[in-house]
């Protein structure tokens, strides 16, 4: 019995090193860094925020479904750009909601003026349909943001969620993969990652809460990500 409580205190000790250094990484590695935020945070300290030259780059969010508007989406995003930060706007996909009246939703706040980082696309539920139903109505919503940014979408969901549902389905788009462990994701049909959500625990000077935390794999660099002005 005590050996087997002392190989768990072993492997907790193991696990909270590992998390520790990667809370730290952007302290001590090359890897661009970045954070996103909603109106969860409350009031940021953006002056704080842009003075951290380890994070190089913020997503906020600026709608969710057909109607819902991120209430401190205008406040972020103009204090954002006033210290520096590169910047993007997500939206959260509601599959059940008509995509017309999503992308009208997310148009009317994601101003293409504003943007320095392509739009990103935020799924994480099927909304209770079937999975293919659910898949075709997602490329579908892609494809019209796509249309009406004249550029592709990021597109932001978990690991797990990614290889139970999208498998194969968005070969066309760049992807950030949450997955809140020590070590990089990699997905079933081993497609190319340009960005990893590595923990939503992060802590920053200039935010009071618990604040998602991301960075670039391999190779990929902000220059891909960035919006195109026409």
């Amino acid at each position: 019995m005590r050996k087997t409580i002392y190989t768990l205190l072993l492997c907790l000790a193991a696990v909270t090193a590992n998390a520790q250094d990667l809370t730290l990484c952007e302290d001590s590695c090359t890897h661009v860094h970045g954070i996103d935020l909603s109106h969860y945070q409350g009031n940021v300290f953006w002056e704080a925020v842009g003075s951290n030259t380890n994070m190089q780059y913020v997503y906020l969010k600026a709608t969710e479904g057909g109607d819902n508007i991120d209430g401190k989406y205008k406040q972020n995003i103009d204090l954002a750009h006033r210290y520096g930060l590169k910047v993007g706007s997500y939206h959260f996909y509601r599959p059940k909601t008509p995509q017309a009246l999503q992308l009208e939703n997310f148009k009317r706040q994601c101003r293409p003026g504003d943007q320095d980082l392509l739009p990103m696309i935020d799924v994480e539920t099927l909304g209770g349909l079937d999975p293919e139903v659910f898949a075709d109505s997602l490329l579908l919503f892609l494809k019209l943001v796509e249309e009406a940014y004249k550029q592709k979408p990021l597109v932001y969901t978990g690991a797990n969620f990614y290889d139970k549902y999208l498998l194969g389905k968005l070969d066309d788009y760049k992807l950030m993969i949450a997955q809140y462990t020590s070590y990089e994701p990699t997905l079933k049909d081993h497609r190319d990652i340009c960005m990893w959500q590595y923990t939503a625990k992060g802590r920053i000077v200039g935010v009071n809460t618990y604040v998602d935390k991301s960075r670039f794999l391999g190779k990929h660099r902000l220059r891909e990500i960035r919006f195109r002005h026409r």
